[in-house]
């Protein structure tokens, strides 16, 4: 069975880059691509992924504002936040907002990591740098 993500940020080389990354794992695909937030909570709808990584600063609605509306009617769908802006205030925020976990786009490594572990229904957030 495939795994389905939905990627959220605002800057292509970002998306571009979390797509080559996480594509390269066995049974993963990125059925699509949202470039802000309203896009992200529109994408949700018409995709239906199993897991979504979201950016914070977004035009039109941030990651934050996007996870708590997907998480009114979506819950099962487990958001990853991937930002440039990770913080112990942030991380409180993303929990209140329903995101299962929080990975520094300075460690992108833990990107995989993190879709691993929420996909399992673990929390995963990550000290910030």
């Amino acid at each position: 069975m495939t795994t389905r993500i939905l990627i959220a940020d605002d800057h292509l080389p970002v998306r571009m880059g979390l797509r080559h990354l996480l594509e390269h794992h066995p049974g993963w695909e990125v059925c699509g691509e949202a470039v802000d937030g309203r896009d992200a909570i529109q994408k949700n709808r018409e995709l239906q992924p199993d897991v979504i990584v979201i950016d914070f600063l977004m035009p039109r609605a941030n990651g934050l504002e996007a996870a708590h509306e997907i998480a009114k009617t979506s819950p099962q769908v487990p958001i990853l936040l991937y930002t440039m802006y990770l913080s112990d205030q942030l991380m409180d925020q993303a929990k209140k907002a329903g995101i299962s976990g929080a990975v520094s786009k300075s460690d992108v490594g833990e990107v995989v990591h993190g879709v691993e572990a929420v996909l399992r229904h673990q929390h995963f957030f990550t000290h910030p740098q």
